[in-house]
C-alpha cells in the first residue's frame, strides 16, 4: 500500500450476495472499487453477527487490492493475529472496544497489518489524539455500527474536520463508514476524508451476473466526493 489522499471507494461486502462472495469481490474491483471493506461483527459489541477470519481467508485470493477489515468486536486483541494471517491489509479496532487501545494498535502493527482505529458517533475526535503517531487510518462511524442501510449522522462531519486538523501532515487516512452516497460523500470529502465505505449505495441495482450498476454507483459516489 502506498499513501495518498485521493478519494478511495471501499464497498462493504455486508451488502453483497453472501452466497457469491468471491465473485462479488472480483466484480466490485473490476467495476472500479479501490478497497474491499469487510465488516466483522460479533453480536456482542454490536447487535449483529457477520464474518470471521475464515471468511476473510476464503475471499482473500479473490481480492487483488486492499482488504480493509473492520473489527466491530470486543474483546479484539485475541483475534488480531488470526485476521492478519487471513490476509487483512488493514485491521481497524474500535476505541470503545477495550481499555487498552494503544496496546491493540501495537498488536495490529506487530502482526504485520496497517493499524486503524474507529470512533463511534458519540466518541470525540480527542479520543484518538494520543494514537495518531501509531495509526495508519482513523474510521469515523457516521451511523451506529451494527447494521447496513442506516441514515447518515450529520454531526460527524465536524468530527472529520477536527481529525483532519489534528492529523496535519501525518500519512493517515480518514475513512467514513455509514450512510455514504452521492449526497453525503461531498460533505465528508470536503471535511478531509479520503476513504469512503459504501454498502447498499454501491451494490444497489446490480448483481454478479449484472455488475455494471456497481460501476455506475461507484463512479457517482467518487464524482460527488471529488466535486465536493
Amino acid at each position: 500500500m502506498t499513501f495518498d489522499r485521493s478519494i478511495k471507494i471501499a464497498p462493504s461486502i455486508l451488502s453483497a450476495d453472501f452466497a457469491n462472495f468471491g465473485a462479488e469481490c472480483q466484480a466490485i474491483e473490476a467495476q472500479g472499487a479501490d478497497w474491499v471493506h469487510v465488516d466483522v461483527m460479533d453480536g456482542h459489541f454490536v447487535p449483529n453477527i457477520t464474518f470471521g477470519p475464515a471468511t476473510c481467508a476464503a475471499i482473500r485470493p479473490h481480492i487483488k487490492g486492499v482488504m480493509d477489515v473492520h473489527l466491530m468486536i470486543a474483546p479484539v486483541d485475541p483475534y488480531i493475529e488470526a485476521f492478519a494471517k487471513a490476509g487483512a491489509d488493514i485491521i481497524t479496532a474500535h476505541v470503545e472496544a477495550g481499555p487498552h487501545i494503544h496496546r491493540t494498535m501495537q498488536a495490529i502493527r506487530g502482526a504485520g497489518a496497517k493499524a486503524g482505529v474507529a470512533l463511534n458517533p458519540a466518541s470525540p475526535a480527542a479520543a484518538v489524539e494520543y494514537l495518531l503517531d501509531m495509526v495508519d487510518l482513523v474510521c469515523v462511524m457516521t451511523v451506529n455500527p451494527g447494521f447496513g442501510g442506516q441514515k447518515f449522522i450529520h454531526s460527524q462531519v465536524e468530527k472529520v474536520r477536527q481529525l483532519r486538523a489534528m492529523i496535519g501532515d501525518r500519512p493517515i487516512h480518514i475513512e467514513i463508514d455509514g450512510g455514504v452516497d452521492p449526497t453525503t460523500a461531498p460533505l465528508v470529502a470536503a471535511a478531509g476524508a479520503d476513504v469512503l465505505v459504501a454498502g447498499s449505495a454501491v451494490f444497489r441495482g446490480g448483481s454478479v451476473s449484472d455488475p455494471a450498476p456497481y460501476g455506475a454507483n461507484i463512479r457517482a459516489i467518487r464524482a460527488a466526493a471529488e466535486a465536493g
